[in-house]
């Protein structure tokens, strides 16, 4: 408990550094919680973000109306449901569909979503109990100083003197980063020869005019920021799609795009669920993070956690094919169940499936999902555009066709495993990377785009592994997977979020963090308590009057969003800050008064 007291005549003071959607959550647990923890006493909440409260930066206004949401308008809450297990009560409230009066099945446009977000900010304001103002700054948090036993100083660009604050959440949002060193080094060579490059970015952000109609466009990345990118630098310059086919405006670039995969993201799943949901968690529960958190020595990811990861996930989807695909199935599920759960070894696992699931389409394959391009090679270029347009197709396909609802059943699994896994702090980013590839892909349409524009040849794909050298005045890229093939192009893309690094991070508070002690992962996150959120240093020690939630910690949480009805890790995390805060406060104030 710290030695400072309030002056009872003051109202004690909550600043929020970060306004969008995790400020937001924070705020509406806070009205959730006041009446039990904090009923009768000021307090003053100051909300500093450049950016309007409620969308933040990522789901403003001022963007294109191209780009979407990437999850169905159903898909998306921002409230509490009785599948949260939290101490603060359940306050219910419209997903993003119910509240536009839209269609559950719409990806909606991210300036509808921004509208949502700005109405749910003012419903939690106006929850709040009298005594509880918000303030918003519209500017920059420069740093946070004060000792760990008093009040903090939260420095704002442009004013003097800073915000006096009891306690400090730190609700950032994805954060620009420095270049690494392989980036500075591509813009070092963009910039001495006259080339473009174009570092990770949102890519709304991103300055694209410098991409001239006609030429080369090489793109690293075939993820969510690929497809925003995509879709600026074609109907954003007034393409159009006539059903199937795509019929440019001579605006556009050429898009040559490759990765790691050399494949985009899987399609998000266009069927509803029915039935019996898998009962999960079973191999990967709070038990087994227990026993892992438990070790003496500590735990490694691939040896130790993956395992479970492989097992929870193929549990999800044998108990879909076995219940509800039986005819596709050689044994009875009882007598499946009983020798799954006893086999320790992979190798034992895939022997029974291979028993008991007669069709090697109908059994789950994590490895060939995660890497499909893997030892495949092509004899052309032109082989390998109609291979991936093919390889697309059949995924679009599966993924809209419900007798494939295993696929559904290991996105719940997915989810139920990232639940578990947040408790692990960070697990490197790899894990986060296949979750996204599985479970965050694009709509189905924006696929069907894709294939459009490849068939009209503004797109076309270059790879898995693809590498990008700078040699000769110019970029070229080539991949493993069509051998002795490059392109050559004057301008490079790198079609992905920075890595929310605090070392790296462009945002100086948390420069100013990491300069002061504040711990970090292996990865650079922001390491956090995982009981209540409060920032930790170097040596584990929870400062008493800092806390931080979202993508900078390592306890980051799946997707931007919760879909109703699924635990919802972020509402958990949020609830745990804003009653820690509120305990906090509530004893500051009974010290001052007593």
């Amino acid at each position: 408990m710290s030695s400072e007291t309030l002056d009872p005549e003051a109202p004690a003071t909550l600043v929020i550094v970060g306004a969008g959607p995790r400020g937001t959550g924070l705020i509406e647990r806070i009205a959730a919680n006041a009446p039990e923890l904090y009923a009768g006493s000021g307090l003053d909440i100051h909300l500093v973000d450049p950016h309007p409260p409620g969308a933040g930066r990522i789901w403003r206004a001022a963007q294109s109306p191209l780009l979407w949401m990437n999850s169905h308008a159903e898909d998306v809450t921002m409230f509490t449901d009785e599948s949260v297990e939290m101490a603060g009560p359940v306050r219910p409230g419209p997903t993003l569909h119910e509240w536009a009066g839209i269609d559950g099945r719409t990806f909606a446009d991210r300036q509808l979503q921004g509208s949502y977000l700005r109405w749910v900010h003012e419903q939690a304001v106006a929850a709040l109990p009298p005594e509880i103002t918000v303030h918003h700054h519209p500017g920059r948090a420069l740093r946070v100083s004060g000792p760990r036993s008093g009040r903090q100083q939260v420095w704002l660009e442009g004013r003097d003197q800073p915000l006096s604050a009891d306690l400090v959440v730190l609700a950032h949002g994805h954060l620009d980063a420095e270049l690494d060193d392989e980036q500075r080094e591509l813009a070092a060579y963009a910039a001495e020869h006259g080339l473009v490059h174009l570092p990770p970015d949102f890519t709304a952000d991103s300055d694209l005019s410098a991409l001239p109609a006609g030429e080369p466009v090489l793109v690293r990345g075939f993820g969510l920021a690929f497809v925003d990118l995509m879709v600026l630098l074609t109907e954003g310059r007034g393409g159009r799609y006539e059903g199937d086919t795509y019929v440019p405006s001579g605006r556009e670039p050429v898009l040559y795009v490759g990765s790691r995969r050399g494949v985009p993201y899987h399609s998000k799943i266009g069927y509803d669920w029915t039935g019996e949901r898998p009962p999960l968690p079973r191999f990967l529960g709070p038990a087994e993070i227990d026993g892992l958190l438990a070790r003496p020595g500590g735990f490694d990811f691939r040896r130790d956690v993956w395992p479970l990861v492989e097992k929870e996930l193929g549990f999800a989807h044998y108990h879909r094919l076995f219940t509800v695909h039986a005819e596709r199935t050689a044994i009875a599920w009882t007598d499946f169940e009983e020798k799954y759960e006893a086999a320790s070894e992979g190798a034992e696992r895939e022997a029974l499936v291979a028993s008991a699931v007669p069709d090697p389409r109908d059994r789950l394959d994590l490895a060939a999902l995660d890497r499909p391009l893997d030892g495949v090679t092509y004899g052309s270029f032109a082989e390998f555009q109609e291979g991936l347009r093919g390889y697309v197709e059949d995924d679009l396909s599966r993924r809209h066709d419900a007798a494939h609802s295993t696929d559904l059943a290991v996105f719940l699994g997915l989810l139920s495993v990232y639940g578990q896994l947040v408790r692990l702090g960070d697990i490197g980013s790899g894990w986060h990377g296949f979750f996204s590839y599985l479970a965050s892909g694009p709509p189905g349409p924006r696929l069907r785009q894709l294939l459009a524009l490849s068939r009209a040849g503004v797109l076309k794909f270059v790879g898995a592994d693809m590498a990008v050298h700078a040699r000769d005045g110019v970029f070229r890229a080539s991949s493993a997977t069509v051998p002795g093939f490059s392109v050559e192009a004057r301008a490079l893309v790198e079609a992905r979020l920075p890595e929310p690094t605090l070392r790296r991070a462009l945002d100086p508070l948390l420069r100013e963090l990491h300069a002061d002690g504040a711990g970090e992962t292996p990865d650079g996150l922001l390491r956090v308590d995982r009981a209540d959120g409060r920032v930790l240093d170097r040596a584990g020690l929870p400062h008493p009057r800092r806390f931080a939630l979202g993508p900078h910690t390592d306890g980051r949480t799946p997707g931007a969003f919760t879909r109703p009805r699924t635990g919802g890790p972020a509402f958990r995390q949020n609830d745990a800050t804003a009653r820690a805060a509120l305990v906090f406060l509530r004893d500051l104030g009974a010290d001052a008064v007593g």
